[in-house]
């Protein structure tokens, strides 16, 4: 049986290969920032705060297009429901801490990090050190990521401005979409927000980015019910 201090540093290694993919995700992420016009410590700020790579793009790619608050708050809501499940997946693992310690848990809770503790323990096993464990790969990853970021946006208010590098965020979308893209579902689902994007794309206040969303999580939704319900009836 692990002690705790074993556990956090188990933590640690299993976050290492993901921790080390974040370097030039946040280094974009900064340098994005200060494309987007923001103060730099107002997108250091953001960083901390919000702490979620995504919807820090999304947020600040819409800032470029000077879309209104609502929308880029609205935005940010839709991407980051996935942590929504993603609490509700871990709370058995976490049920007897105190109601601090389950705040400061979520707010370290990242895509890698639900990854790692889904696939290391289970909700019907042993739940000793869990939280050990997650600290342990949490610390090293917010550190990770926000000095990235920091080092992205002020290393990128020494880029000139005429060089414009908004054209890193659809890049660093890209690069983080194609990987995902793993079954015949994800691509129809992709396929769908794709062309969704493209006809709403001229609706006012940038309200084609929260349609393409919605059109496309509805579709996901929806293959995935039936293929459920095909497996359910071929048994």
């Amino acid at each position: 049986m692990q002690t705790r201090q074993q556990a956090y540093r188990q933590g640690a290694k299993d976050a290492f290969p993901s921790v080390i993919g974040l370097i030039p995700f946040g280094l974009i992420v900064g340098t994005a920032s200060t494309a987007a016009g923001m103060d730099a410590w107002l997108a250091l700020a953001m960083s901390i705060i919000v702490y979620a790579g995504a919807s820090q793009l999304a947020a600040i790619g819409l800032m470029v297009q000077s879309a209104p608050m609502p929308i880029v708050l609205a935005t940010v809501l839709v991407v980051n429901l996935r942590f929504v499940m993603y609490s509700a997946s871990l709370a058995p693992f976490f049920r007897e801490l105190s109601t601090g310690r389950k705040w400061l848990l979520s707010y370290a809770l990242t895509d890698h990090l639900f990854a790692l503790v889904n696939a290391r323990f289970t909700p019907d096993g042993s739940h000793k050190h869990v939280d050990a464990y997650y600290i342990g790969g949490a610390v090293p990853t917010w550190l990770i990521w926000n000095a990235m970021v920091a080092i992205g946006i002020f290393a990128g208010t020494l880029v000139p401005k005429q060089w414009s590098l908004d054209f890193a965020i659809p890049l660093v979308f890209l690069a983080l979409v194609f990987p995902a893209l793993t079954t015949r579902t994800h691509w129809i689902t992709a396929g769908a927000a794709l062309v969704a994007a493209f006809f709403t794309a001229g609706l006012p206040m940038k309200l084609g980015l929260i349609t393409a969303a919605f059109v496309a999580v509805s579709i996901g939704t929806w293959l995935d019910y039936r293929q459920d319900r095909e497996k359910r009836i071929a048994r």
